[in-house]
């Protein structure tokens, strides 16, 4: 019997029912590749896992990508510097801050990143209402209490702050650089500053398999599968919904740290990124939103 041809309009529903379980499954796979990466920690620290990881990243997008380096103009390489050493900060300062607070919180906090790019020039109500509730949960995480770890709360935003710089910096490359050459290129440049970093961690510190091994599946995990599944799913989602699963990532990260790591969250926390989350749920979901908004690519 012979089979029934695809309509176009269902192939259209079956690519984006393809493109919202690749999301979905590149934000389990960020949180299992931190949480992964964090067992390393004891032996490589933050900074050995992170070198790693550079490495991995910059393997898969310079395969990906292959830049052109000798044909970037002065007004290319600007930005493709400025992503260098936003790569550079990003991750470096996120893992520090799972090591001190812990998974979930960090990147939850993280996520304001790409939150307050979404909600800022906006003159609607809604969105001011939002990141008023958003702000509302950072009160919450950041509360003075006895065991608050401000160190660490700091590093988490300044996280959130490269992660804001990384969307506005990859769209500037983006239409200056085509395809991803650009972000390629950061990558490499990263991967290649953190390599004395690296070598200098191993040396004081030898590492044990188990160790690197982690580390490596912290890069697979966290920056190859994702990376490829996020050029997968852009093409077939719409920015606004791409932005609104990118919201499960803190509730990815506070289950992966429970079941993995087993960092546990108070009601207050849970609370926190549930307000942070509506926040960007209720924007997104609004109608009449703004244009130009900018989706929420996770850096890599």
């Amino acid at each position: 019997m012979p089979a029934t041809p695809t309509r176009p309009a269902d192939r259209a529903t079956l690519l984006a029912q393809h493109g919202v379980a690749a999301m979905l499954a590149s934000g389990l796979s960020t949180q299992l590749g931190a949480a992964i990466g964090s067992l390393a920690f004891p032996v490589l620290g933050p900074a050995g896992v992170v070198a790693v990881r550079q490495c991995v990243a910059a393997a898969v997008l310079l395969a990906v990508g292959r830049p052109r380096l000798r044909s970037f103009t002065r007004r290319q390489w600007a930005p493709v510097l400025l992503l260098t050493a936003v790569f550079g900060v990003v991750n470096l300062s996120l893992y520090t801050a799972i090591d001190r607070i812990g998974l979930g919180l960090a990147v939850t906090l993280e996520f304001l990143g790409p939150l307050t790019i979404a909600l800022a020039g906006s003159r609607r109500r809604v969105d001011l209402g939002c990141a008023v509730l958003a702000m509302a949960g950072v009160g919450v995480l950041t509360r003075p209490r006895p065991s608050a770890d401000y160190l660490g709360m700091g590093l988490a935003l300044l996280a959130a702050a490269c992660w804001a710089a990384y969307i506005l910096l990859n769209r500037s490359i983006g239409q200056r650089i085509p395809g991803a050459q650009g972000t390629a290129a950061a990558a490499g440049l990263s991967a290649l500053v953190y390599l004395p970093v690296g070598a200098g961690v191993m040396v004081h510190h030898p590492p044990s398999a188990g160790a690197v091994g982690a580390a490596v599946a912290a890069g697979l995990l966290a920056s190859a599968l994702p990376f490829l599944a996020d050029l997968f799913t852009l093409r077939r989602v719409p920015p606004g919904a791409f932005g609104l699963f990118m919201s499960v990532n803190p509730v990815f990260a506070a289950a992966v740290g429970a079941l993995v790591l087993g960092q546990k969250l108070d009601v207050a926390a849970w609370s926190s990124i549930a307000a942070i989350i509506a926040a960007n749920t209720i924007s997104i979901l609004t109608p009449q939103r703004r244009k130009g908004a900018l989706p929420c690519p996770v850096p890599r």
